[in-house]
């Protein structure tokens, strides 16, 4: 008769080779005798053992950094650009029979993706339309992994390094730009402010009698001044109606 404890040990080993135990962001797929039988999971799984294989896949968002990658733009510029990709597997089978080391072939197509969209656009495109090439990389990655189970959410453009010359170049051009602007805002100024002094140069040729205001707001402007001497302008039409007045009583006498 077999002893208990031996019956024991091997219930307590069978159950201990059969049994797996899945998150909740895992999947198990379960090959029997070398063919698959589908995903498993998540929970508790019970295997047969040395005839059920279990390979472990996670459902998790992955985020794939993409090395930097030499790219020569359209206008024939050098530059490095290394980006990042967020994926995540839908279907675990199709991730396991249908590509092998799925992580690696999505990087291989991802640094070939990035050499040839990036290719295709010019210095300008590349660095002020990320948006559109991001979308552009993310639907022809999302089509070529989709026979993998695999489904692409996003894609994003890091950095995208520039030669010294062509820093330099660009700076250049960002100073020029900068001058260029400066100097329209001072001409739409002096423009505006000759516009101003023809306004009012026909209003006081229309209304004298706003010089003489002009004239007395400038005098109460120095008056206000701390300075020790003033000399006072007097314009000549002040005294008009005076010598007027005097050559009244003359005429008279």
């Amino acid at each position: 008769m077999i002893p208990v404890g031996i019956i024991v040990f091997f219930v307590v080993a069978f159950l201990a080779s059969s049994i797996r135990i899945l998150n909740e962001y895992e999947r198990g797929v379960v090959f029997r005798l070398g063919r698959c039988i589908g995903a498993k999971g998540p929970g508790l799984i019970i295997l047969i053992p040395g005839v059920d294989k279990m390979m472990k896949v996670s459902l998790r968002l992955v985020a794939l950094d993409v090395d930097p990658q030499d790219v020569i733009t359209r206008d024939n510029v050098s530059v490095k650009v290394n980006a990042v990709i967020y994926f995540r597997v839908v279907e675990p089978v199709k991730a396991t029979i249908e590509v092998e080391h799925y992580q690696y072939a999505m990087s291989q197509l991802a640094q070939t993706t990035i050499r040839s969209v990036c290719g295709q656009a010019e210095l300008d495109e590349l660095l002020s339309a990320r948006d559109k090439l991001n979308s552009q990389l993310q639907e022809i990655l999302d089509t070529h992994t989709d026979p993998w189970g695999i489904k692409v959410a996003n894609v994003e453009l890091k950095h995208i390094d520039l030669p010294n010359e062509m820093q330099r170049a660009m700076a250049k051009q960002a100073e020029a730009e900068r001058e260029r602007r400066a100097k329209i805002i001072n001409a739409e100024g002096e423009f505006q402010a000759s516009t101003r002094l023809s306004e009012a140069a026909v209003i006081i040729q229309d209304t004298p009698v706003a010089l003489q205001l002009r004239y007395l707001q400038t005098m109460r402007e120095m008056a206000s001044e701390n300075n020790s001497t003033i000399i006072f302008p007097l314009p000549m039409d002040l005294f008009t109606p005076l010598l007027r007045a005097m050559d009244k009583i003359t005429d008279k006498e």
